[in-house]
């Protein structure tokens, strides 16, 4: 294999290089625990502290609190889970959301609780009138992903709050916003969400940590008790080298947001003409507006996606066919797409990021060209 083109960055990024030097030094240089009591420590605790209010700053968050979580999918389970909600009462999840929501919710039903999906549009946003037809008095809580991570498309969360404060004013609005932030402005004063999820390794920082926004007021309890870290609300000592690699991650991301969403628009416009270019009868799923750039979902004819995905693979490109943290949510997500039998099981997702090269496209297309040509020639009966 020759030159790698890494178009599943909806799954995971590269680490910056300067995140991962940074991560290292502190993690070698400035181990001392932020919650003892010598002057090391100490300025843990500051440096802490400071992450914390940069990270908030960058959401345009209200008043409330950040907690560190291990990533996307703690916030996410924390956020279900561990709000107050009367025994019996509805909850709202959207039917395409990531398996962290979705799975939550399912064991909430187990117990007991009256979970009800919200349908999604074939584009993979949220159906709003449907979404609004299921809101009552009842609803003790929302969860609505801000941006799919299958297909890009970005829901309205501002419009989809409003409706819950008018129609269930006693739920509270958790939004998982792993696939937007830094994808897309986000505005936490604007949206007016409860609860906010977002997660370092979608934006070129490290795994293994993620963070929830709890909007003041809101009553949510810990889910790991412990020795009173994070306030009380996140027990375990804080990993801060991953902590301040997510801080410099969010830095280096604001600084060329602008310049960096451009060349993901000019790679993701320049792919859609070329693959309509040259291959017949593909379906493109992603919307063509209220989407993200980063993010391309495509149905080839009579093709399975993973054996795409392989095939162009010994070619040296990786894409996705759907969340990499379920091997099982990929059947179930197509089958909510109103795909034809031809295109049903042909999805494919690329997903760039900055380091996405446009000259690259050809290549890929040619690549995809060539192997559809044999692979078409096989079906199943």
């Amino acid at each position: 294999m020759g030159k790698l083109i890494y178009l599943d960055n909806a799954a995971t990024t590269p680490c910056y290089e300067e995140v991962a030097e940074l991560i290292k030094n502190e993690s070698v240089e400035g181990y001392f625990n932020p919650s003892a009591l010598y002057k090391p420590s100490v300025d843990n605790a500051v440096k802490l502290k400071t992450a914390r209010d940069a990270i908030k700053s960058a959401l345009h968050a209200p008043d409330g609190e950040l907690y560190f979580t291990s990533g996307g999918s703690e916030a996410d389970n924390t956020a279900l889970f561990c709000t107050r909600k009367p025994r019996n009462s509805k909850i709202i999840v959207g039917l395409g959301e990531h398996d962290a929501v979705i799975n939550s919710a399912n064991e909430l039903k187990k117990q007991g609780y009256d979970v009800v999906f919200a349908p999604i549009n074939t584009d993979g946003s949220i159906n709003v009138a449907e979404f609004k037809a299921l809101l009552d008095e009842t609803v003790s809580l929302v969860s609505i992903m801000h941006v799919s991570n299958e297909t890009g498309a970005v829901n309205d969360i501002e419009k989809l709050v409003r409706l819950t404060r008018k129609l269930a004013p006693n739920a509270v609005f958790h939004s998982d916003g792993v696939q937007a932030f830094e994808k897309i402005k986000v505005n936490l004063r604007a949206l007016d969400v409860d609860l906010y999820t977002i997660s370092a390794h979608k934006i070129h920082g490290p795994k293994g940590i993620g963070a929830l926004f709890v909007k003041k007021g809101v009553s949510i309890k810990p889910l790991i008790y412990g020795g009173g870290q994070e306030k009380g609300f996140r027990a375990g000592t804080e990993n801060l080298p991953a902590i301040l690699g997510f801080e410099r991650a969010i830095e280096l991301n604001e600084d060329n947001f602008d310049k960096n969403y451009s060349k993901k628009v000019d790679f993701k416009e320049y792919l859609i003409d070329r693959l309509k270019a040259e291959i017949n009868d593909l379906v493109i799923i992603s919307p063509a507006e209220n989407c993200t750039p980063n993010i391309l979902t495509v149905a080839f004819p009579n093709v399975r996606g993973e054996v795409l995905l392989h095939a162009i693979e010994e070619d040296g490109i990786l894409v996705g066919i759907g969340s990499a943290c379920s091997s099982h949510h990929e059947s179930r997500f197509k089958s909510l797409l109103g795909l034809d039998e031809i295109h049903r099981d042909g999805i494919i997702r690329f997903s760039t990021s900055e380091f996405s090269d446009i000259n690259d496209i050809d290549f890929i297309v040619k690549s995809i060209e060539s192997h559809l040509q044999v692979l078409q020639n096989y079906k199943r009966v």
